[in-house]
């Protein structure tokens, strides 16, 4: 997981006056660069990757990103990684899809901790990276990564773990056809930059390290997380139904603690 300075972590800056309104090459940009893609060469990927983020979200502490990507042909999509810049936490997610796939849906929700370009980068197949970046605002209040969870602690702490499983658009009625769903699984995804404001000391880091989705015995995504998700995570996802009737979801985060249920997505055969 990559991370920004400690001191810049606790800090959690607002933004300044005056910031430029379109994405441009963050100072963050090249130590991630170096760090998480090894200064691998990218191509502009706005051809291939349409990264949809509001410009001035509504909530920080829960930031909705989408992308759709279709890669040329003769390519298919290896990883997706959902990156912010100016967070503590700079690579939000990387999802790793089971099959062969040229053209994908994902999105997810995250943390923003002040202004900062938002960026996806597709790794193909073959290595070749492509990349859509994006400036969102930040809409003012408390920077997120030092605000705590919403809801009663006891409450948070009682659900944890519960999922929710929906279908988005028609659902799919038979093999080799697309579908599509969101996902939610109820966790605080604990940063470990907030105060306990009753012991005046920072509630440890507990966050939702793997979600995983199955049909039958085929991997259809695989996502690692990081502190940069928000509380409750969530995903969305297209997939490619290959006869199962429903789909296995499995999450898992820090402490170990795993959870599993399965949803069902349609006739199977």
């Amino acid at each position: 997981m990559v991370r920004r300075p400690a001191l810049h972590a606790f800090l959690c800056m607002l933004v300044a006056v005056g910031a430029p309104t379109t994405a441009l090459a963050s100072d963050s940009w090249p130590g991630i660069h170096a760090e998480a893609f090894a200064n691998r060469p990218i191509e502009d990927g706005r051809s291939v990757i349409k990264l949809t983020a509001p410009y001035r979200p509504d909530d920080v502490r829960s930031v909705p990103l989408a992308a759709d990507i279709t890669l040329p042909a003769g390519r298919t999509i290896k990883a997706v990684s959902f990156v912010v810049d100016e967070n503590p936490s700079p690579v939000a997610a990387v999802f790793r899809l089971g099959e062969a796939r040229n053209r994908a849906h994902l999105g997810t929700n995250i943390r923003l901790d002040q202004q900062s370009d938002v960026r996806v980068i597709v790794e193909a197949d073959d290595g070749a990276l492509y990349m859509a970046e994006q400036l969102v605002k930040f809409a003012g209040g408390q920077a997120s990564c030092s605000a705590p969870p919403v809801g009663d602690p006891a409450e948070i702490a009682a659900n944890m773990g519960k999922m929710d499983f929906a279908s988005e658009g028609q659902k799919p009625n038979g093999s080799r056809q697309v579908g599509r769903a969101r996902y939610a699984l109820n966790h605080p995804n604990h940063t470990g930059m907030v105060l306990d404001p009753v012991t005046l000391l920072y509630i440890p880091l507990l966050m939702v390290e793997r979600i995983e989705a199955r049909q039958g015995d085929a991997v259809v995504l695989e996502m690692t997380g990081s502190i940069t998700l928000a509380q409750n995570p969530t995903i969305v996802f297209d997939f490619m139904t290959n006869g199962a009737g429903e789909i296995t979801m499995t999450a898992r985060d820090t402490n170990g603690s795993q959870w599993t249920s399965r949803f069902p997505i349609g006739p199977a055969g």
